[in-house]
């Protein structure tokens, strides 16, 4: 994620700011640019300094306070890049089903905006591609079986309770996990669509240099994960893993890793933006020190990113014990980690070159979400 700034008056913006606080312009994302732009009206639509030429309009979720973003003025879609792939939304007929289907957009539009840096493929349903990206953000029944987070074939179901944070919060303990958000949740079911387009549907020399490094997919998943609800994760998970429920079958092992490099690529930009420098001033030690002044978008090698990532995580780790908070990041990348991100490192940079460059296809149709 980066900082941004209102071209207006140059106030500091972040990601979620619909409006400038000090000039008090309207703001939306521009997803060709990738940038948050004070915005003039014209007429039904709206111009930036920067693109007079270009009229756009809100997506139509803004109605709803549930999304910032753009699309030009003339584009037949009533949502945004991001919105265009919500199949199923919450009957919005209470304020906290609302409030927390607003929340889960955040997080959503997170995931998208570094699938965007990174150039992947996120084609929509509609747009002709066999395995297209889709959302359902679904409240549990009144009766019956509370709704369960995961992926399936391209889609992605995303419980409406995880948006309550004590709700999450007391999963997390029950469940023994370190870690627990919504935008975890997306960068870790993301990874299974990613898993299934860049490893599965590459061949079998991929699907072979996959396995070597996360172990064989074809294992029975209902029996690893009846296994891993009985025993728990093995006591040296941290030698070859990096959470215990990345010991649970490949699939997750892979999602987790995933989901952490994505951690990893966001929260760089983030300090490289803050031209963070990390220099402890009471050791020599090299490791400890980093500069974050790169694009981490665009690094060739995970020793680097892994490098800038260890000294950066020590450093808000302490802040956030200073504060009386746990650790933000209570993890341990171990070498095999580091190998299995390596892995996913460079098969998203040759991603970037061979797929559609996460530019929607021509003639892309989405669908318009459905309340339930």
């Amino acid at each position: 994620m980066q900082l941004f700034k209102c071209s207006h008056c140059e106030q500091v913006l972040y990601f979620e700011n619909s409006e400038c606080l000090r000039c008090g312009k309207t703001l939306g994302f521009v997803t060709e640019t990738l940038t948050l732009e004070a915005l003039d009206p014209d007429g039904d639509a709206w111009t930036t300094a920067a693109r007079p030429d270009r009229r756009y309009r809100f997506c139509r979720n803004a109605k709803h306070s549930a999304c910032n973003w753009l699309l030009p003025a003339d584009d037949a879609q009533a949502y945004c890049r991001a919105c265009r792939h919500n199949r199923t939304i919450p009957n919005l007929d209470s304020p906290e089903r609302l409030g927390a289907w607003q929340r889960i957009e955040v997080a959503k539009r997170r995931l998208f905006y570094t699938l965007l840096r990174l150039e992947l493929p996120t084609p929509t349903p509609g747009s002709g591609d066999p395995q297209p990206l889709s959302f359902d953000f679904l409240a549990d029944p009144a009766t019956g079986a509370k709704v369960l987070t995961g992926h399936d074939n391209g889609h992605i179901t995303i419980a409406l309770a995880e948006a309550d944070d004590a709700v999450r919060e007391a999963t997390r303990l029950a469940m023994g996990e370190l870690y627990r958000t919504l935008l975890g949740h997306f960068r870790h079911e993301i990874g299974h669509y990613y898993w299934d387009r860049l490893v599965r549907d590459a061949g079998p020399a991929e699907l072979a240099r996959c396995r070597a490094l996360f172990g064989d997919d074809r294992l029975d998943y209902g029996q690893a994960l009846r296994r891993y609800y009985e025993r728990g994760a093995p006591g040296d998970w941290q030698a070859a893993h990096v959470s215990p429920y990345a010991t649970m079958h490949p699939w997750e092992d892979w999602a987790e890793t995933w989901a952490h490099y994505l951690h990893i690529i966001d929260t760089l930009e983030m300090a490289s933006a803050f031209g963070i420098r990390i220099a402890p001033d009471v050791t020599d030690d090299a490791t400890m020190e980093t500069d974050i002044s790169f694009d981490p978008h665009r690094v060739a090698d995970i020793h680097r990113l892994v490098d800038a990532w260890l000294p950066l995580t020590w450093a808000i780790n302490s802040l956030n014990r200073a504060m009386g908070h746990a650790d933000i990041y209570p993890f341990v990348l171990a070498p095999p980690v580091v190998e299995k991100m390596a892995y996913i490192h460079g098969l998203v940079r040759q991603a970037r070159h061979t797929a559609t460059g996460g530019r929607a296809p021509r003639g892309d149709v989405g669908q318009d979400a459905e309340r339930a």
